[in-house]
């Protein structure tokens, strides 16, 4: 027979008084932070509806429409060819906006980071700038563009670009400031200059980074470019909406499926991309 083990529960509380003991006030300030927390959120979600029956009853109305987009169905091949077309534009919109964002970004992130940039007043215009930029949604700069350039999938690209600056700006940035100095002092004191330093001490190390943002952005920003096709700036996002306001539901759920496919193929080859930049030491057996 298996003896029972027979535990010094004193012994334990003696070398463990803080596990035992009173919560410390840290302990009891986070704990008083989570429930006033958890109050807010109830409150909030009173404020919003979410407890008078409104929502509960929008899922019956859910079920219905989302019975009415099955099966997917695009009418004809003549809608197949346009869904195509279109979609391959979306993802070209996309892949333009995100690359020329990229490309405008690293010199502003490299005004930006402390480690470049040492004009403090320098520093804090470029970090407001991409606050400004960032701070404005991909759909308005679409809205803004359109107005700009006129409906179609150019606008489009300067709307993905534009927003993407300022977020591509903020991560680069901080890529940068993360950086080891010492490649870059190492060619500054055998007489490179500055620029050699960035070039050739910073920008080695955190491309495989800076590469690994911009390919899930490209990802990202195919689902976005559907969002700002519906106000005009090209791509399948006019043929989603379209679907939908005349209530042709089955063709739009085949849009959705279309889209799905997309993006899952842009993250399969963008996987493949980033595997290939920052070698395979992390990827699962």
């Amino acid at each position: 027979m298996a003896t029972r083990m027979t535990v010094d529960t004193a012994a334990i509380r003696a070398r463990h008084p803080h596990h035992f003991g009173r919560p410390s006030r840290s302990r009891q300030f986070l704990l008083a932070m989570g429930i006033a927390a958890a109050l807010l959120l109830l409150f909030g979600m009173a404020q919003l509806g979410f407890f008078d029956g409104k929502f509960l009853a929008g899922l019956g109305k859910l079920g219905e429409i989302a019975g009415l987009m099955l099966p997917p169905n695009p009418g004809d091949w003549a809608h197949v060819r346009v869904y195509v077309m279109s979609l391959i534009e979306t993802v070209a919109i996309s892949l333009l906006g995100t690359l020329a964002a990229a490309v405008l970004a690293v010199p502003l992130a490299l005004l930006a980071a402390k480690n470049v940039t040492t004009a403090r007043v320098l520093h804090f215009l470029s970090r407001r700038s991409l606050d400004t930029i960032r701070s404005v949604d991909i759909l308005i700069w679409a809205l803004i563009w359109i107005n700009v350039v006129g409906l179609g999938p150019f606008a489009g690209v300067l709307a993905i670009m534009t927003s993407d600056i300022g977020s591509f700006g903020k991560l680069f940035s901080e890529a940068i400031e993360a950086a080891d100095r010492k490649p870059r002092e190492g060619i500054i004191s055998t007489g490179g200059s500055a620029i050699l330093g960035i070039r050739f001490g910073i920008l080695p190390e955190v491309f495989p980074v800076l590469a690994s943002q911009v390919l899930y952005f490209f990802e990202s920003n195919t689902r976005s470019a559907t969002i700002i096709g519906i106000v005009g700036a090209g791509g399948i996002g006019l043929h989603l909406a379209e679907a939908i306001r005349t209530l042709e539901l089955q063709q739009a759920s085949f849009i959705i499926v279309m889209i799905l496919i997309a993006v899952a193929a842009i993250d399969m080859v963008s996987n493949q991309l980033r595997f290939a930049l920052i070698g395979r030491r992390g990827q699962l057996a």
